[in-house]
Formats: C-alpha cells, structure tokens, sequence
C-alpha cells in the first residue's frame, strides 16, 4: 500500500504527459497524475486521492516553471474541463499530440518503422470552433450563470466568451440571459428535474457566416419567443432559430423533436467546395479549418483517379463521402443514424452529386451484405469510427473484399493502433501517417493513416 495520505504535500518534476493530458511526475517510484503541470515543471502538488502504485493530486506551486509553460489566455482554464493544455506552448502540444500517436503505434500497434509524417497543426489556435453548447444554471449568490462544466463535474465555471468559440457567443448568451431576467424564466435543475431553460445550442458556418441558436427546454414551448427572436435577429447573420424539447432526466443535451422558430431550420457551410447543411441535430467537424486539411490528406491518401468504387464507413452526414465524391466513379457511404443519412442525401442533392449512394445501418452488417449478397467491390475503403474504433466483423468484411488502399481516420490513436494491427496481420502494409490538430489546447488529436495491400 502506498504511504501516502490525502493532503500530503511534496514536490516533483513533470516528465510526461497522460493521454488525458495531466501532468506525470514521480516520486520514489510512485507515480502522480497532476492536472495543470507541464513535461519540465518542478511543483509542489497536494494529494487528492492514493492508489497502490499511482495517486492523483492537485498543483499548489510552480517551484521552477518548464521552458515550455505559457500564461494560459483563458481566466478560467483551470477550472474548466474544456481545455487540458492552455499551459503549454502550441509548439509543445503538437509536440506531444505526435509523440502520442508514435508511442500508441509502437506500444499497442506493435509497428517498428512508422511512416509518419509531420503533424498539421493551427495557424492560428484559437476562436476555431462553429459550436458549442453552454448549460445555464445559478452561482450561490442566486445570479444566472453560464459557461462549462469544471472537470469531471456538473458544476457551471461562469464563461460567456470561451476563447476555443466565435465572438458572437457571448452576445447571443447576453440576449438569452436579459429574456429570461426580463420574464421571470427558470432555469432547469438537474437534481429536482424542474425549471425550464437547460442549454443553448450555438452553430456558425465559417464561410457562409450564418448562425443557428437553438435553445434546448425542459417544458412544451418557450415563452414569449417573439420578442426573443426580434431580439437575436439584431446579431448580423442569424439565420435559424428554433428550440429543442428535452423533458428527459438525462445528461444527453439535445431533445429529438425540434421546434423552428424562424428561418430555414438549418444553416449552411461549405469544407472546400463542397456545401453541407447542418441542422440542429446533424453532427458536423467543430473546427472546419482543420476538417478540410484533414478531409484533403484522407483525399490525397485515397489516391482516386476518377475509376475507382469507394466504400466511406461511418459516413455521418456524408462530410468525406462527398469529398471522395469528386473525385471517384462511385461512392457508397454507411451510417447507422437515420436523421444522418438523410442529410448526406439532401447535401449529395445540394451539390449535384448523382455517385453517392447511402446506407442506414451498422457498418459491419451493411459492408458483408452488399459484398457477399450484391457482390459490390471496394477499390478503397475509408473508414472514420467513433472513438471504440472498428468492429471486427467490418475489419474482417475488409479483409475479404481485398481494397488495394484503406484510409483511417481516427480520433483514437490507441483503438487505431488496435485496428491496424489487425489489418497489417492479414495482408496491409502500413505506408503512411499523419495527425491533425483538430481540437487545440485539448489532449485530443485526429490521426489518418493510410493502409495498402501487399
């Protein structure tokens, strides 16, 4: 057992990084996670919580700060879970974001020579993401209050300008917030299940500068939404305004039914030439900027010549379907939400593009039908999982249809360094790596890899 107690203090250097991006450091063999540190800061940390081998504690001091330590830019990037590396130096974090994706494939992978090359990180890291969500709720002198969860916890750090989002949302929050002062609207509380006003749904379209507000509701309708429109129609470029009714006791934020209340329902936004629509439930890439340098290398690697049929597994609402789709013979794309598909069918509509096709379904029971029943071939197949990465029976489907390339996008290095293990027994040949940096000053980062039969 460890000898450590909660709240002893000592001191320790920071000498890597967790996947989670808290600090690492050690002390006669035991190991501290410790959130807010930097790879080179010596600091004085409290323990929080002790187990055999690793306990958690929290930083009190910098006692010599890293070469690579920055003023966070935030005021409230300690306390608020959003943002994991605003400490460290962007050089640094695209640094370590690299550095992870390597030791993943070394370690999980079992690759020895990696192809990989330089990681595609952010001119400019800062006001990249077109969405977000904020929760309202009361600070304890009774005022409202909105913002982000503090880590790990449902408790509301007080942030209406985060600096990851567009400007404009804090002035569309300081018009949502003078409409429930100005009649008497209660917030929503979590623990007896009562109130009205939960979360406020925020979305840009970079280059259309269109904006969609989209309050989500715990109750039937949203008072007095005439005067709470003519209020947000004041901001240049709104476009769509609608509530979202969620009467459920859930942490999911966003209802199925969605009342429109002024607008087309959707905004538009383009990734290259291709144009989207994007209504308030479909899923789209949070940082454009970076989805199109992240769909051009998935593209590159695809190496389509106008010949090939393209199979895009877990296509949502078709984003890289359609950007194969301008340049292969044929592209079928599989999802398994229905309300997706049906808008990777308007937006294959809306860019008069007739060699799409979508399925709805699992990709590993739609992928064996169409190749064993109907006898559809793959020259390359893309693949884009959600973070558990590939079902087996989709890897295997994969296998079998022999595709000359397959393209990985993942935003899991360690389920894609699973993955590839997988393909690179049976027959594939790693040639190539890279990572994006999608979602700066966080510990995340997006990694395509592509794979080719031998």
């Amino acid at each position: 057992m460890s000898e450590w107690k909660k709240n002893d203090k000592f001191e320790t250097v920071i000498e890597d990084i967790s996947e989670t991006g808290e600090g690492i450091g050690k002390t006669d063999g035991f190991t501290w996670f410790i959130k807010d540190t930097v790879i080179g800061d010596r600091v004085e940390a409290k323990a929080m919580k002790t187990k055999k081998s690793y306990g958690f504690a929290r930083m009190e001091r910098i006692l010599e700060p890293s070469k690579n330590r920055v003023e966070p830019k935030c005021p409230v990037a300690r306390q608020c879970g959003g943002c994991q590396l605003q400490a460290m130096d962007y050089k640094e974090q695209l640094t370590f974001k690299e550095r992870k994706i390597y030791n993943n494939l070394t370690r999980i992978g079992g690759f020895t020579e990696i192809p990989m090359l330089p990681i595609i990180g952010m001119d400019e890291p800062w006001r990249y993401r077109n969405k977000a969500q904020f929760p309202w709720g009361m600070d304890k002198e009774d005022n409202i209050i909105t913002g982000f969860y503090a880590g790990r916890t449902h408790s509301i750090i007080g942030c209406e300008d985060c600096l990851l989002g567009i400007e404009e949302n804090e002035d569309i929050l300081k018009i949502i917030k003078a409409h429930m002062e100005r009649f008497g609207l209660r917030l929503y509380d979590e623990e007896t299940h009562k109130g009205l006003i939960r979360h406020t749904l925020i979305r840009k379209g970079f280059k259309t500068g269109e904006l969609m507000v989209c309050q989500v509701i715990n109750g039937k309708s949203l008072p007095h939404q005439e005067e709470l429109v003519e209020e947000l129609l004041k901001i240049p470029g709104m476009t769509s305004i609608s509530y979202s009714v969620n009467r459920e006791k859930t942490n999911v934020i966003m209802g199925n039914q969605v009342e429109n209340l002024y607008g087309p329902g959707y905004i538009s936004d383009y990734i290259g030439d291709v144009k989207y629509r994007i209504s308030p439930l479909s899923f789209y890439q949070v940082n454009p900027v970076q989805t199109e340098k992240l769909y051009g290398t998935a593209l590159e690697y695809a190496g389509l010549t106008g010949g090939e049929t393209v199979w895009d597994l877990y296509c949502g609402i078709g984003t890289i379907s359609l950007f194969l789709a301008q340049k292969a013979k044929k592209v079928y794309g599989v999802e398994i939400v229905p309300q997706a598909i049906e808008d990777a069918r308007e937006n294959a509509k809306l860019n008069g593009m007739e060699n799409v096709e979508f399925f709805v379904g699992k990709a590993e029971e739609v992928l064996p039908e169409q190749f064993e029943k109907n006898q559809v071939y793959a020259d390359v197949i893309v693949v884009d999982p959600p973070r558990k990465g590939c079902d087996e029976v989709c890897l295997d489907t994969i296998v079998k249809m022999g595709p000359k390339r397959v393209v990985y996008v993942s935003c899991d290095s360690a389920t894609l360094a699973r993955d590839l293990k997988y393909l690179a027994e049976r027959g594939y040949e790693l040639s190539r790596v890279r990572g994006c940096d999608m979602f700066p000053h966080s510990g995340h980062v997006e990694t395509v890899a592509l794979l080719t039969l031998v």
